[in-house]
């Protein structure tokens, strides 16, 4: 990937499946420390991502 085509859309597509593992990885410790309410808002951001990866390979 050159300089160029360093954009965070172009980043965060070539690494979104360690976004999202890490994601997962924070949510599980949330949980772990009782933060349940937080640990749904992270794994709604992963959703999120990933519902945008899939319209976006749909179209």
């Amino acid at each position: 990937m050159s300089d160029q085509d360093e954009t965070v859309g172009a980043l965060s597509q070539l690494y979104l499946g360690n976004i999202l593992y890490a994601l997962e990885t924070c949510a599980l410790t949330l949980e772990a420390q009782g933060k349940g309410a937080d640990a749904a808002f992270y794994r709604g951001i992963a959703r999120k991502l990933a519902e945008a990866h899939g319209r976006s390979k749909a179209g």
